[in-house]
């Protein structure tokens, strides 16, 4: 730590990085008593929002992906696959890390959904009228690595 004494709250504003380390020395110290208490916990708070962030920013690729995969079968690659891989491990490592977010995921679903058909249309250039409505897939076929829809007559 500085030899220079930097009130917290500056030192937050100022220099994230060495007020996370000062922190953690507090922390490791038990020195609890100088512990910025009202930015650690929002940053803890921020921590969960991030990993819920990341879990629905994921399942959207997937949903988004299978359904070009689907509606547009012509236009199929290598990529998208891959894609499609990369997403489903980086939910189920999320999901093995924090088992606790697996009702999160089956929560936002049908949203996640929704706004993959959104990036879907805009992506394809099809009419919005081409997908469904409600999601055609359940939820364990969209974490499934051998799962790809069939096509669809567009």
């Amino acid at each position: 730590m500085t030899s220079i004494h930097i009130d917290r709250l500056t030192l937050y504003e100022k220099d994230y990085l060495q007020w996370l380390e000062t922190t953690i020395e507090k922390l490791r110290d038990r020195d609890y008593t100088h512990i910025d208490w009202e930015h650690l916990i929002e940053e803890i708070e921020d921590m969960g929002k991030s990993e819920r962030r990341s879990l629905e920013s994921n399942l959207i690729v997937v949903l988004l992906h299978l359904l070009k995969w689907q509606y547009q079968p012509e236009s199929r690659s290598g990529s998208w696959e891959g894609s499609i891989l990369e997403h489903r491990r980086s939910i189920r490592k999320a999901l093995k890390d924090s088992p606790s977010l697996k009702p999160y995921l089956e929560t936002i679903f049908s949203e996640c959904y929704v706004e993959a058909v959104k990036q879907a249309k805009a992506e394809t250039g099809l009419a919005l009228e081409t997908f469904p409505i409600q999601c055609s897939y359940q939820l364990v076929d969209v974490l499934d690595d051998t799962f790809l829809p069939e096509s669809e007559d567009v």
